[in-house]
């Protein structure tokens, strides 16, 4: 297989041609982990959307601007491209042959897309049963060897970082610090939209490497100077999965949003440590608010996300009384919709109707016309 990168796009007509976006390493080069030597293996990730969302800004009033950032339209539909872009590169340069990652769907996905762009074997732990069918999907036909075990994701991760410590593979977890580097270009991109960094930012929060890679990228161009300012980091769990809220590991998390079903997470003490130095907050919102903030993006702001990414909207909406008034929100949606059809056709609450005769006027009637 090939390696590609932003150096090496073919030539049209003699001239080699580079995209308009080259990726999120070429574009942050200066402030990512890599030298002139290391490979990129890239899809072009990144540069996703920030995107206003009126009707909510509405509820909370007071003035207040709220965009979501839409992570959901990086390559594999996550945000994990973010982070698997850098940690298969690094793997790549020290010579790799094989990564491993355990996974509620979206880190197998993008972990199978960019080892197998690179060259190399992707194995995937994950719980059986507990993966929506969207990212399962992808995770085979990308090629990933896709290992189902008898238990939750905790008990996943524990065994692929034993793996990696004993056998020739390469954990891409979100352990792995080369995630995280790649994971806060986001933060990058949302102070070059608005002009400085928000006031608020919420965040879905499952394994904690987001909040931690979000506030790593803030601090950094805050002392380079391009924001004058750090956000509060608000992040929102399942409560059926809120070991950060109670401050306990829950041993069996329940949850719709399949891709935060985590009980024990890996990043815990840094995101405690980001939670304390932001004067953040970490809040749970019930099943039944996600969902309502899930149907509320794709109704009235036409935006679908996957239920997880819906968290950090019901958190907003669940402490909007404590918004400053004219602050700026921003809302991490971390991925897209389409990862998980089947909660969104037994949720949307809508119907549609069947069984029409094919003419004009029985259209119409259905219409109500």
């Amino acid at each position: 297989m090939v390696t590609v990168s932003a150096t090496n796009f073919p030539a049209v007509n003699g001239t080699p041609e580079r995209p308009s976006w080259p990726g999120l390493i070429e574009a942050y080069r200066q402030y990512l982990p890599v030298t002139q030597t290391t490979p990129v293996v890239t899809l072009l990730e990144g540069n996703t959307p920030l995107i206003p969302v009126p009707a909510i800004a509405q509820i909370i009033g007071k003035q207040v601007r709220v965009f979501v950032k839409y992570d959901g339209l990086n390559p594999t539909g996550s945000f994990k491209d973010r982070g698997m872009t850098m940690a298969i590169s690094k793997a790549k340069e020290a010579g790799a042959k094989a990564v491993i990652c355990a996974s509620t769907g979206n880190t197998s996905a993008a972990a199978a897309a960019y080892a197998r762009r690179g060259g190399m074997r992707a194995f995937v732990l994950i719980p059986d049963g507990y993966v929506a069918l969207g990212k399962l999907a992808q995770a085979l036909l990308y090629g990933a060897e896709v290992l189902a075990i008898k238990g939750n994701f905790d008990q996943a991760l524990e065994i692929v970082r034993e793996m990696a410590q004993s056998y020739p593979v390469t954990l891409v977890n979100s352990v792995n610090p080369y995630r995280l580097e790649g994971q806060k270009t986001a933060a990058f991109e949302i102070v070059e939209v608005l002009g400085n960094a928000p006031d608020w930012l919420c965040i879905p929060v499952g394994n904690a490497g987001n909040i931690t890679a979000y506030w790593m990228g803030f601090c950094q161009y805050h002392q380079d100077g391009k924001c004058d300012r750090l956000p509060r980091m608000m992040g929102f769990q399942a409560s059926g999965a809120s070991p950060l809220v109670t401050g306990k590991v829950v041993t069996n998390p329940e949850t719709l949003a399949t891709a935060i079903r985590i009980g024990n997470p890996a990043n815990w003490e840094k995101a405690i440590a980001t939670q304390q130095a932001s004067l953040g907050q970490f809040a749970a919102v019930t099943d039944e608010e996600i969902l309502d903030a899930y149907r509320m993006l794709a109704s009235q702001e036409g935006i679908f996300c996957e239920p997880a990414s819906a968290a950090s909207v019901a958190g907003l909406l669940k402490v909007k009384d404590q918004v400053p008034p004219g602050a700026t929100v921003v809302c991490v949606l971390t991925g897209n919709g389409l990862k998980d059809p089947d909660t969104a056709i037994k949720h949307c609450q809508n119907s549609f109707k069947q069984g029409i005769e094919p003419e004009v006027a029985a259209v119409a009637q259905a219409m109500g016309f």
